[in-house]
């Protein structure tokens, strides 16, 4: 597989994305057996929402091409190194593998520092930033309990 020939789509896609105004320089596509299965752009500016990240765009392309939430035997080529939202994303998707072109030092250079973000996950919830609290009681519905007794339930 040509890993260089993907890196360069999706940075040709973050490329197109600044030219066209739609959003940052972020570009990811999503390969499978050597076919293109997804593809995003980073269009938080455009659609008004803060995760539509490119890795997030492809991630949702290629899940509802492919019909199923799992991308296990895809190869993730992004522009950048993702951020920590796009990470936990990646993860929960499964590929086996990821690759990128730039870093996040690269990023944090040009104004998108997600440095804060990994560090606020570290504090305790009283310690971040935005105010955080856990809230529940005895009479606080238990979906954890609900799940656990969904005899039908799909495991991910």
């Amino acid at each position: 597989m040509n890993h260089h020939h993907y890196i360069e789509y999706a940075c040709k896609l973050a490329v197109e994305n600044v030219t066209s105004g739609k959003g940052g320089p972020f570009g990811a596509v999503i390969v499978r057996d050597g076919e293109i299965v997804g593809q995003g752009t980073n269009l938080v500016t455009s659609l008004h929402d803060p995760t539509a990240h490119a890795e997030i765009q492809a991630i949702r392309d290629a899940t509802s091409n492919l019909g199923h939430y799992e991308l296990e035997e895809c190869i993730i080529y992004s522009s950048c190194e993702p951020c920590p939202m796009c990470l936990g994303a990646i993860y929960w998707a499964r590929p086996k593998a990821l690759y990128f072109a730039y870093t996040k030092k690269d990023a944090a250079a040009i104004g998108f520092d997600d440095d804060f973000i990994y560090q606020e996950i570290e504090k305790p919830y009283e310690k971040r930033k935005i105010h955080t609290v856990q809230l529940r009681d005895k009479e606080t519905s238990d979906p954890m309990k609900a799940w656990m007794q969904q005899e039908d339930r799909a495991e991910y």
